[in-house]
Order: C-alpha cells, then structure tokens, then sequence
C-alpha cells in the first residue's frame, strides 16, 4: 500500500515539478481540438409529416380496385431517387454553385445521405431533412433544410398527380397495340377455319372439334334411347287401357242380355291385367275364355251396336298420340345414329382433316380466349384512369409543414468543446509525467532506496532566499493566470457558441 502511495507522490511530483511544459501541451491541443471543432458546420433538422388518404369511395362502388399502396410505395421508393435528388438541388439554393455534371453526380450522393423517409403509422409518412455546409451561415443551413423538405412534398404531389395520369395513358397506348395485334391474328385465324370449313363441308359444323361431337352426339343418343323406352312403355300402358275399354256401351234395355254380361267380363279381365298378372295367369286365361264366349253370344243377340264409349275414343286419342312421339323419337335416333356412324367412319377413312381440322379450331380458341381477356382488361384499366382522372388516386394533406429549425442537431460542440480541455489536460499530464521518467531523478527517498538496495540516511531539502521565493511566487502567479486563461477559452467558446445559436431565428 505504501508503494502505491509513493508512486502516486512521485508522479505527482514528476507532473507538478514539469508543470509548465505540461500546461504548453494542454495549450497546444486544446487550440487544435477547438479549432477542428470550430471547423465543423452545424447541421440543421427539418420535419415535415403527410396524411395519405387511401380510400376511394367510387372505386367501391364501381368495383375496380386501385392501386392505392402500391402507388404510396412507389413514391416513397422513387422520391428519394437521383432524378428527384436532382430536382430538389435546382429548386434549391443548393444547385446555385453547381456548374458541372460530376458537381452534381456528388451533390446527389451527398444529399441522399441527408433525407429520410419513414412510414410512422398506417396512412402518416414523415420527412426528415438534416443540411449543414461549412459555407453558409447557421440561418442559411436552416432555411435549405427547411426549402429542401418543402421541394419533397412538392415533387410528392407531382408523383401523384401528374406522374399517374401519365403511366395509365402509357398503359392504355400498349393495350391497344395488344389488341390490335390479337385481333388481326383472330381474323387471319377465323379465315383459316372457314377456309377449310368451305373444302370440307361435311365437317363442318360450327368450329366444334370432331371429338367433341361424336361425344356429344353418344350423349345426345343415350337421352333419345330413354325418351324413346319411356315412350314405349307409356304406349303399352295405353294398350292395355284400350284393350280392357268397351268400344260401345250398352244401349237401354240391354243391360241384361249377353252385352251387359259382356261389358262386366271386359271390365273383369282389365281389373286382372291392372292387378300386375300375366297373360299365362289362370285367372286371365279364364277371364278371356269367358269375354271370348260372350263375345259370341253378344253377336247372336243381334240389334244395334249399342252407344259408342267416350272413353274409348279418349283412350284411342290418347294412342294416336303416343305412337306419333314413338315415330318422332325412332326418326330422331335413326339420325343420330347416321350421324354418328358417319362421323366415326371419318375417323377412319380421314384422319388427316380432323386433325387439322382439330388443330385449327384449337388455335382458334386460344386466340379468342387470349383476345377476350386482354380486352376485358383494357375495359377496367380505362375505366381505373377514369377513376384516378375524376378521383385522386391518393389524397393527401400535410399535417405538419417543414418546421424551420431554431438549433442544430448536430454536433453537440459543448460537448465536444468540454471533451478537448480534458484530453488537453490530460495529454499535458501524460506528457510532463513521460518525461519525468526518462529522467534519472528520484522524487522520493523511499523510491532512491528501493532502487539501490542502499539505506537512505535522508534528503537535504532546499533552501531559497527571499529574492528566490518572490520569484517563485511570481512564475505561480503566472502559472495560475495561464491556466485560468485556458479555461477562459473554453467558457468564451461556449459563450460564443450560445449566442450564434440565438442568432438563427
């Protein structure tokens, strides 16, 4: 502990007894590092905040979605560019000094390095302008980051306004040529078809591939088989109607004689045949024994026929009527069927022209596919230009106009002033105190002692006269007021740099 002690004396010492060179280096640096801090320009910070309205009421209405974010990105991607970058430099007192292209190429890196754009929230984008040139004065740095943020939200409302309208014109123009071009392409390919549907008349058929026909007509073959079994079917159901229904009806006064006995065989061997039984049922055979019998007896009878049956003459309608849609549908298959039969012998006997034929439909279809989709998209993206041409794209309001900074952002020279008188005095101490130890001087006994391996007797002090001790005083007098000269400096610098700042309002 004693050893730290004296160290900490002796270079005490060291420093004190070397304390004018230490105050010279103090000096030295603390006049560089103030002037390099003097040597940097304040820079000043301009804000500006922009409200984006994205919403579009028409647009929900008329159904056609803009491209609201896209274009707020866009913008926020592009505004920062070198072709903006430049814009400003010319809208500004920055592009006065500038007479050539690689005086510009620099002022556009070095601007770029000075503009922030940010989305804070959803729909609020803030701009932040940072200037300072060593070649202005503070109030000048501070009015071109205040016109800087300014030419932004100009160029911002430019982007929006006129740069949309543009794109969109430009987009329709190449549609156009789109169409245009598709359309001189369907016709060439619609000629083609009909060129060849003229040369080869039995297959043509509306553009419709000889593939898809043949399937259609199977299908169309399946529904007419069961058109037609239903047909048939209904038609013996009425068959049989008609065969259990008297022609005539008993007339008055024969109601008991062989025809009325007749009628009830009739209506007997129907009830049976309505039941579900056979022909080959013994009850039906019966049945038509006896009906035959009367039959025979209602003949021997004689007299008139008796009153005709008007259900009779319905059910015979009725019949008529089955039997022509039967003919019809029989006709109908017949057709389809030869059809069919021709189409599928075709395949056979000329498979050339149905693939070309096949092939020539196809490229049809996909020009008429491509040109209906490139048209209906022609027909929403005018009506979104007339959308952004009647109703801003993007509406926006500046919340907070570019703020005219009253104080720099940067550099804290307090600070910086501060940090070089401590270095100074520091670098002054390590200064005196390294050429302390290159001296072959003990400050201490002790310190002698340890470095000789001798004991140490004691230390003859120093004795001065008056004379000697006026001087003394006197160069600590002078040491103390250049001192206080040092730090003098420091608190006029600051003083200084208090008022130059009061003077940028």
């Amino acid at each position: 502990m004693n050893n730290i002690y004296d160290e900490i004396r002796s270079a005490i010492y060291s420093v004190w007894h070397r304390r004018w060179l230490a105050l010279g280096v103090a000096w030295g640096v603390c006049l560089l590092g103030w002037l390099l801090v003097g040597l940097i320009p304040n820079s000043y910070e301009s804000k500006a905040r922009i409200y984006v309205k994205l919403e579009d009421v028409l647009s929900d209405v008329t159904g056609v979605p803009t491209s609201n974010k896209r274009d707020i990105e866009r913008v926020q991607q592009t505004l920062t560019s070198a072709v903006n970058l430049e814009k400003v430099i010319r809208g500004t007192p920055i592009g006065a000094e500038i007479t050539d292209p690689k005086q510009m190429e620099g002022a556009v890196l070095s601007l770029g390095k000075r503009i922030k754009i940010e989305s804070t929230k959803e729909n609020l984008f803030e701009i932040t302008v940072t200037y300072g040139d060593g070649g202005n004065s503070d109030a000048a740095n501070a009015k071109i980051a205040q016109a800087i943020a300014q030419k932004l939200i100009d160029i911002f409302r430019e982007e929006n306004l006129a740069g949309n309208r543009g794109e969109m014109s430009t987009s329709l123009e190449f549609m156009d040529q789109q169409l245009a071009q598709r359309q001189k392409e369907l016709e060439a390919a619609e000629q083609k078809r009909l060129a060849f549907e003229a040369a080869n008349p039995s297959l043509a058929k509306g553009g419709t591939s000889p593939i898809q026909r043949i399937e259609s007509l199977r299908s169309e073959l399946r529904g007419i088989d069961a058109d037609l079994a239903a047909a048939q079917s209904a038609l013996a159901g009425i068959n049989g109607q008609l065969a259990g229904t008297p022609r005539y009806l008993p007339a008055t006064g024969q109601v008991g004689g062989a025809r009325g006995a007749l009628a009830d065989a009739q209506a007997h061997l129907s009830s049976l045949r309505a039941r579900g039984l056979t022909e080959n049922h013994p009850d039906v055979i019966a049945a038509r024994n006896q009906v035959n019998m009367l039959k025979q007896a209602a003949a021997g009878e004689g007299g008139g026929g008796g009153i005709p049956n008007p259900a009779y003459a319905s059910l015979e309608s009725i019949k008529a009527e089955r039997q022509a849609n039967v003919q019809a549908l029989t006709a109908r298959r017949a057709s389809v069927q030869s059809e069919l039969n021709q189409l599928t012998a075709q395949q056979f006997t000329n498979p050339e022209a149905l693939a070309e034929q096949q092939r020539i439909n196809r490229d049809y279809d996909v020009l008429k596919q491509q040109y209906d989709k490139l048209l209906q998209d022609r027909e929403e993206l005018r009506l979104r230009g007339q959308v952004e041409t009647e109703h801003n794209s993007i509406k926006f309001q500046v919340i907070d106009p570019p703020t005219t900074p009253r104080s720099p952002v940067a550099p804290n020279r307090p600070i910086l002033l501060l940090g070089v008188l401590i270095v100074g005095l520091g670098a002054g101490a390590a200064v005196a105190f390294a050429v302390g130890q290159l001296r072959s001087t003990f400050a201490t006994t002790a310190k002698l002692e340890r470095t000789l391996g001798l004991p140490v007797l004691g230390a003859v002090s120093a004795t001065l006269t008056d004379a000697g001790r006026a001087l003394r005083r006197k160069r600590l007098r002078y040491f103390y007021a250049a001192t206080g000269g040092l730090g003098g400096v420091f608190v006029l610098l600051l003083a200084l740099e208090i008022v130059q700042r009061s003077m940028v309002a």
